[in-house]
């Protein structure tokens, strides 16, 4: 992929409608018009040659980062970081997939908790490409995160990790981890986790891919062995990990689910309009007026979605979000998601169960819509399920009673 040379970047322009044009005009030059043609059935060393170069192109333009600090290449105001994602969307542009976890997750636990020694070690390699893995998960220890057993003990000043993680995405190709374990046996649950970044190239790192039903390998397995880490590795205070671990979390907030929403609500739905107009043995499904009605629903839906998004963004940049926002976006677009992808799916009818492949670099609404809705499931159990979020929403959005321990205690 042949991109522009990297320069600094330009202050862009102020007025929205002016770098509107200015993101529309990068758009057409630059996007590889094939880019689902080459990405689907693509290798793993493809897909990762192929994001690594859509991520410096982007970074060129200075639309890689956007939303980090100015000095580190970032320092878009909201405002025109709404317009960018927008514009994006419009011109289904690829995803950054590698990038996703290193640009946001690892980055907002660097600049928030991280020493002045880990932010100049890892940002400026994360820009150079560096991917990154989250290693919080495990076989019995999802939604519930406390419950974590790998074990992190002292030994002649380095920490020593054994245990096993789960549902580590793209662990396959990650250079670093973000790992939570347990420092202090005797603690609380939350009160004996450390947070350590791990560079996945230590001896005693195994990463099993899991086979998924779509055929993809996106999540895998992370075993530790005895895995030494310095000191120097541990961000935020030792068995404070668990503070730390809601930054990373937070993450997952704001700009990540607006650009994950307006994917969806453009090129997504116009995937879903174009396929149900097009003429079939039937004639056009967009004929009936019961798929007219269900199309004005999913937009009405999506619009919601989308402007709940935009203001969710806005409020995190005046500090005004409320303690359960964050959740109802999240369990609004999962289910949408899926409402969308099963209705893609009977549009599709016998004929969609025989695609078996959708581009490596796109998102939940490539329009290949049975794996787009085997996928969309994927969205109702990371980041807190959707029972969870329910529960935050009525204990911490609407004041409910909290709902009663396990046993009684």
């Amino acid at each position: 992929m042949v991109g522009p040379e990297h320069h600094a970047i330009p202050p862009w322009p102020e007025d929205l409608d002016e770098f509107r044009e200015h993101v529309r005009r990068w758009c057409r030059q630059w996007i590889p018009a094939d880019w689902r043609q080459t990405q689907t059935g693509a290798s793993d060393a493809e897909f990762q040659r192929f994001q690594q170069d859509w991520f410096q192109r982007l970074r060129s333009a200075g639309f890689a980062v956007p939303h980090w600090p100015a000095e580190f290449g970032g320092g878009m105001t909201v405002s025109h970081q709404i317009v960018l994602y927008q514009e994006l969307a419009a011109h289904d542009a690829p995803r950054l997939v590698l990038a996703f976890v290193a640009i946001h997750h690892a980055a907002a636990t660097l600049l928030a908790a991280g020493t002045a020694e880990q932010r100049a070690r890892h940002l400026p390699a994360i820009l150079d490409g560096e991917i990154w893995v989250q290693g919080f998960s495990e076989p019995d220890a999802g939604s519930d995160l406390a419950a974590l057993r790998t074990t992190a003990c002292r030994d002649s000043g380095d920490w020593v990790i054994t245990g096993q993680k789960v549902w580590a995405s793209g662990a396959q190709y990650a250079h670093w981890c973000l790992l939570l374990a347990r420092s202090d046996p005797s603690a609380p649950a939350r009160q004996g986790i450390s947070y350590f970044l791990v560079d996945m190239r230590s001896p005693g790192i195994e990463v099993r891919p899991i086979r998924q039903a779509t055929g993809e390998s996106h999540f895998c397995e992370i075993f530790l062995d005895q895995v030494r880490v310095p000191a120097s590795a541990m961000i935020g205070a030792e068995n404070a990990g668990w503070q730390v671990a809601q930054r990373t979390l937070g993450a997952e907030r704001g700009l990540t689910m607006l650009e994950l929403a307006e994917r969806l609500g453009n090129a997504g739905f116009r995937r879903l309009v174009a396929d149900a107009a097009r003429i079939g043995p039937g004639g056009r499904a967009l004929d009936d007026p019961v798929v007219g009605d269900r199309l004005a629903e999913l937009e009405i839906e999506l619009t919601g979605l989308r402007a709940m998004c935009r203001d969710l963004v806005q409020r995190h940049e005046t500090n005004t979000v409320g303690p359960a926002d964050a959740s109802i976006v999240k369990l609004y677009y999962s289910e949408l998601l899926q409402r969308m992808t099963d209705f893609g799916a009977e549009l599709g009818g016998v004929g969609a169960h025989a695609v078996l492949s959708k581009p490596m670099s796109g998102g939940w609404e490539s329009g290949a819509w049975v794996l787009d809705f085997v996928s969309s499931w994927e969205w109702t159990i990371p980041g807190g399920t959707s029972e969870i979020q329910r529960t935050i929403i009525a204990e911490r959005g609407l004041g409910l009673p909290r709902e009663p321990a396990v046993g009684g205690r």
